[in-house]
Order: structure tokens, then sequence, then C-alpha cells
């Protein structure tokens, strides 16, 4: 694993839950690879945040690089997928949008970013449901059809940022339903066709 890249507000929904209704181009935040939690372990619920909220996303695994990649040959570039869940200290955030201050501290920290083994894929990105779930209980539940930039037109726009490479992830996006978890709470992920993510908050 080398770069971990999110996208944000990417379902027309959750852009409106978050304040925004606009198909601006998708824009870029980036997380440490250290924040990657692999399956099966617990996650550490993270210092100085009274609002930590979930957010489900489907992971582009990369398996090939580039630069200033096209549309049509972006998909070329993925190895696979894998559910992974954004963590988010949002009351950091807030107080980070109010000052106009960058978001590391509320994206990047430790275990922020827990993922689901990768699966293989080729071809055209999966299309079914994508959904969270916090101690059993549905919170988002949505298609990944919905996504304003498909999978495609992400990888080929950060490749104008970034030259691209093999182990790079790209978180894609989290539909509506984003809300706070606690110490002790279970949190499930899971996309059609892709896998399923469990972690419990300690």
């Amino acid at each position: 694993m080398r770069r971990v890249l999110c996208v944000g507000r990417n379902y027309a929904a959750h852009r409106r839950e978050m304040g925004g209704d606009d198909r601006d181009p998708p824009f870029f935040f980036a997380k440490p690879a250290d924040a990657v939690v692999p399956p099966g372990g617990q996650v550490a619920f993270p210092p100085k945040t009274q609002n930590l909220h979930y957010e489900v996303e489907l992971v582009v695994a990369l398996g090939a690089g580039g630069a200033d990649v096209s549309v049509g040959r972006a998909l070329d570039l993925v190895l696979g997928y894998a559910v992974g869940v954004d963590l988010t200290r949002r009351d950091l955030q807030s107080a980070a949008k109010d000052k106009g201050q960058p978001w590391e501290a509320a994206k990047g920290f430790d275990a922020s970013a827990p993922i689901s083994a990768i699966r293989r894929w080729a071809g055209a990105p999966p299309q079914g449901r994508i959904r969270l779930s916090v101690n059993d209980e549905i919170r988002q539940d949505a298609a990944l059809g919905e996504m304003i930039w498909n999978v495609a037109e992400i990888i080929a726009e950060a490749s104008r940022l970034w030259r691209l490479e093999p182990g790079d992830l790209i978180f894609t996006g989290t539909p509506e339903g984003v809300g706070p978890v606690v110490r002790g709470d279970r949190v499930g992920g899971e996309i059609d066709g892709v896998g399923r993510l469990v972690f419990q908050l300690i």
C-alpha cells in the first residue's frame, strides 16, 4: 500500500445532507497509509473528539499506475475493490472548515480507514447495494450507481493531480446516512459482490 486518496461528497443525497447540491468536479483529501486497518481488527476510538462519524465507501485498489489517464483507460489500472469505512472526527472537521483550515486531524488520524479484504475484479465496476450497520441496525443503504462521479472518472481525475502507482487506494465517497458512533459499537459495512467489513470500536 502506497497512498490513500478519498473523494468527498460523491453521492447526491449525501452532498445535500452535508450542505451542497452541485455536480462539482470531484475533490480529494488524503489519509496516511498507516491509517488503514486490515480486516478482523478492533479499532481504537480516537482521542480529541466527541463526535466520531462512520462513512461506508467502495474502495478501489490499483494494480497499475499512470499519469493523465483517460476515462476510457482508467479501469485498466484497477486490481480490485474492497469495502472501506472513512472514520471522521466530525467536530474537528467542522471547526477546521469554519476557520478555513485543512482537515488532516479530522480525517487522517490513526486507524481511520478500516477496509475489508480486496476482491480482485476485472471489467465494469460493482453496481450493487452499499450498506452500513451499527450494532446490526442499518444506517446507510444506497446503490453504487448513485455516485455522482463513477469509478473511471474518479481515477482519471486523480491521475491529473498525482501520478498513480500500484498499491494506491481510492475511497470513492459515501452515501447519505452518516452519523456518530461510540466506544463499544459494532460497525458493519457491506457491498454486494465485493465483501463485508466488521469491526468494533474499543
